[in-house]
């Protein structure tokens, strides 16, 4: 198979399972990141917006770049840093004008975000393709109105010859058509660990300290929430049974049925600080504060290390990605506007 993305595969496991926790960690919902790109393309493919190289390619491109923003500073990179864990590493999101996220939420990490169920914080977008346009329009993010974006790759003759290579010399270049692009690309951060290779049967994947840390998360409740591929990525309420403490900072509550989007716990080593509002900065203490909220038990420090020493294992293998050179901006590019 001719390859069309930029992630690096695991290698195939031979070996025949025989550690119990192996089929316990399957039995409690979670699932590994298959091995083969073929298998991994089933996953994150859409069929409405097929996954091709120029595609990423160009999407790759769209997602670096600055101008899409309306003060030209800000691109998709900057709160979705893939050398941070495809995160900002603050609170509270900061965008146009320096402005932080009025309800003082978090940026999720991109890196697997394909594998969620749900997208954004309150799971109001189905996919990757229509969570793309959210953020290049809000005020307190990007800022750009639909047709300052496509007049600023409109003007771009580069933009507009990669855009016909990636679509057919017909295309019409459009807001929709510049988001599904950035999609594309998205879709490829998948990011395979030694998790997964020890759940596809690779026993000494993991160390015992680690197998002991998963075991723990299973029997401990986890998997209720922070299941499949992701880890996470679904809709569940949020401190079901005993209020997050730090549930007054900022104004979110979740959707209209108080749900809120589970986040992914790949690459949870990377991606602090952890919860919605991002005020937990301790990796430990955020295992405990669920331990709390949501199971109604305290975790000693002893099984909370334990956990975190599992998490740590879910630190995956980043796609190899070349930071583009963008082409210059003509005569009729939209200057930035500050104001």
């Amino acid at each position: 198979m001719k390859k069309t993305f930029l992630f690096i595969s695991l290698l195939t496991v031979g070996a025949v399972a025989t550690n119990p926790l192996i089929k316990q960690a399957i039995d409690a919902g979670l699932k590994p990141i298959p091995h083969s790109e073929e298998e991994i393309l089933k996953l994150i493919d859409n069929s409405k917006n097929p996954i091709t190289k120029a595609k990423v390619e160009l999407g790759k491109k769209l997602y670096f770049d600055p101008r899409l923003s309306k003060s030209g500073l800000i691109s998709c990179n900057t709160c979705h840093n893939l050398a941070l864990g495809g995160v900002d590493g603050v609170e509270a999101a900061i965008g146009h004008k320096w402005t932080a996220n009025p309800h003082h939420l978090n940026s999720p990490t991109v890196y697997n975000s394909v594998f969620n169920k749900k997208q954004f914080w309150d799971g109001r977008s189905p996919d990757l393709e229509n969570q793309a346009q959210g953020p290049i329009q809000a005020t307190p993010e990007m800022a750009s109105p639909k047709e300052l974006v496509v007049g600023r790759i409109d003007s771009i003759p580069q933009y507009v010859s990669e855009f016909k290579e990636a679509y057919g010399k017909d295309v019409k270049i459009d807001f929709k058509k510049i988001a599904d692009t950035i999609a594309t690309f998205e879709r490829t951060l998948v990011t395979p660990s030694r998790y997964d290779a020890f759940l596809l049967g690779d026993e000494n994947s993991l160390t015992k300290d680690e197998q002991e840390g998963l075991k723990l998360f299973i029997e401990k409740g986890c998997t209720a929430c922070h299941t499949g591929i992701a880890l996470g990525g679904s809709m569940q309420p949020f401190d079901a049974n005993k209020q997050y403490k730090y549930r007054d900072i900022g104004d979110f509550k979740g959707d209209k049925n108080g749900m809120v989007k589970v986040p992914t716990l790949r690459n949870i080593e990377e991606t602090a600080p952890y919860f919605h509002n991002g005020k937990v900065w301790s990796l430990k203490e955020a295992v405990q504060e669920m331990g709390i909220t949501q199971l109604s038990m305290k975790i000693s420090d002893s099984d909370a290390n334990k956990i975190v020493t599992f998490l740590k294992s879910l630190t995956g293998e980043k796609p190899d990605i070349k930071y583009p050179v963008l082409a210059p901006s003509t005569q009729k590019t939209a200057k930035p506007e500050v104001k």
